[in-house]
């Protein structure tokens, strides 16, 4: 069955490989492996791979940064679809705007608009992952959100037809937007920014990146924050709250450094990595009436 998607990969140009361990294309490094892995170069390409798996009733995954997700240990059956190749394009298409393909990573897409003098993204400098998987989840930190710069998304649905959300139609809110849960796949992205100094922009982002070192384990392999924030409160300091600095489950670590994020301390398992995620959620709950709700998605 997977024979139509290599065909369909070759005909038009795109990377491809085949029983792929995932542990080596997610931000946890951990997963079993999956029978094929496909790199699209282009919209035409993704949107004939797409419809090609629907048409074979093949599952099919879609990934950037692999920076948010859990694969778990037995891997996964069908395609696993990696915008973070072929699929980074960065453009400017008007005087504050800056178009960006769903694969480019957060880290680029902050230094072209450094280089273009537009500031707006200085929040998002240092947070892992792709621009898709960031308006995906509405990332944020330091006081912004992709909502307050991302003017429009378009989409491939899982016919492989294409289409565009603006702004008012995105429903981005707390670690969520309309594509959150859906069988949307975002291909491009649009963000209003505003002028700016270099000399501004530039220190502005060596700060938010200075500050994340020095109080996230950026040394470890993790998929950054956990969990969500509980309203009227904060998941990192309910975790320490509960003695839980530290605590392992095999490789899976809850980090010394910051309550907030579990580790790969070394040759951790999706599954170890689960059941830490299972043992916080318990014993906050228990203690606190408080049920943490991961950040992180897990693919089946």
């Amino acid at each position: 069955m997977l024979k139509s998607i290599i065909k369909t990969a070759i005909e038009y140009g795109c990377e491809f490989k085949e029983n792929v361990k995932m542990s080596d294309y997610t931000s946890f490094k951990t997963g079993g492996e999956v029978s094929l892995i496909v790199m699209p170069r282009s919209i035409e390409s993704l949107s004939k791979i797409v419809s090609e798996c629907k048409q074979n009733n093949i599952k099919m995954y879609v990934i950037g940064n692999g920076s948010n997700i859990l694969v778990p240990d037995n891997g996964l059956k069908g395609v696993v679809i990696c915008l973070s190749t072929d699929f980074s394009h960065i453009s400017l298409v008007g005087k504050n705007r800056v178009l960006c393909e769903a694969g480019a990573s957060l880290a680029k897409l902050c230094t072209f608009s450094l280089n273009h003098n537009l500031s707006g993204l200085e929040f998002a400098y240092g947070i892992p992952g792709s621009a898709g998987g960031a308006a995906y989840m509405n990332a944020g930190a330091y006081g912004g959100e992709m909502k307050d710069v991302l003017i429009s998304c378009s989409y491939i649905d899982r016919d492989g037809n294409t289409g565009v959300f603006l702004r008012d139609e995105l429903n981005l809110g707390y670690r969520k937007s309309i594509f959150t849960d859906s069988d949307f796949i975002i291909t491009e992205l649009v963000f209003e920014l505003k002028e700016g100094s270099y000399d501004t922009i530039k220190a502005a982002m060596s700060d938010k990146l200075s500050r994340r070192k020095e109080k996230q384990p950026l040394e470890y392999p993790s998929a950054g924050s956990t969990f969500k924030r509980p309203e009227g409160n904060f998941a990192g300091a309910l975790i320490e709250k509960n003695g839980l600095k530290g605590f392992s489950v095999g490789g899976a670590q809850v980090s010394e450094k910051h309550a907030g994020f579990i580790i790969n301390k070394g040759k951790a398992t999706t599954n170890d990595i689960l059941e830490l995620i299972k043992h916080v959620q318990n014993t906050v709950y228990k203690n606190d009436g408080i049920l943490l709700e991961p950040e992180v998605k897990i693919l089946k």
